[in-house]
């Protein structure tokens, strides 16, 4: 080998484990992130937060196709304001904490869609029950901190959300709209 080749090799390692070791520092900054829900009860929407998540993201600018995202939410942490309705959510009918205590987020694709929008695909699982979703999700930067927000409408009794009398969407509708903000450090400039 010659010095040149060496020194290329090395160089090329170097920014590998430096691009890795970059990507390994991304990391949710709780108190600057967000995940909120909003249901309607007999028409009327009720705003619903979970105090609990966590995510691994590992997300390349320059090549946002290789990019991998893990979410989970403690489901445990699920709040309505109202001590009666947290409770319910708790229980067997909802969430059933006791049998499924988190929810999770993996990806399976990023794509790029220009202006600081991606299209998010992966398997989102609720109460054990895996659904294929497509999350549109826009990223802006301010500093260190990456912000990605968006909103992914779900329908709960895909994930059997709300069963027996709760199954009932005339009491509870079907759809619920998620909404995210979450604050990352270690991204690189878009």
């Amino acid at each position: 080998m010659t010095f040149s080749t060496t020194f290329r090799a090395a160089f090329f390692a170097s920014a590998t484990l430096l691009g890795t070791a970059a990507m390994a520092a991304q990391a949710l900054v709780p108190a600057q992130s967000s995940i909120n829900f909003t249901a309607k009860q007999m028409g009327v929407p009720l705003q619903g937060q979970f105090k609990k998540f966590d995510a691994q993201v590992s997300f390349d600018t320059a090549k946002p196709e290789t990019s991998k995202i893990h979410f989970t939410v403690e489901t445990g942490s699920a709040t309505m304001g109202s001590k009666e309705t947290d409770s319910n959510l708790l229980g067997a009918d909802w969430f059933n904490i006791a049998k499924f205590p988190k929810a999770t987020f993996d990806s399976t694709a990023v794509k790029a869609l220009g202006g600081g929008k991606y299209q998010v695909d992966g398997t989102l699982t609720i109460k054990g029950n895996a659904q294929k979703v497509s999350v549109p999700v826009v990223l802006t930067q301010s500093g260190a901190t990456t912000i990605a927000a968006g909103t992914l409408p779900l329908k709960r009794l895909s994930f059997k959300i709300g069963g027996g009398d709760w199954a009932d969407t005339s009491m509870v509708a079907d759809e619920v709209t998620v909404q995210f903000k979450l604050a990352l450090t270690g991204v690189g400039k878009l």
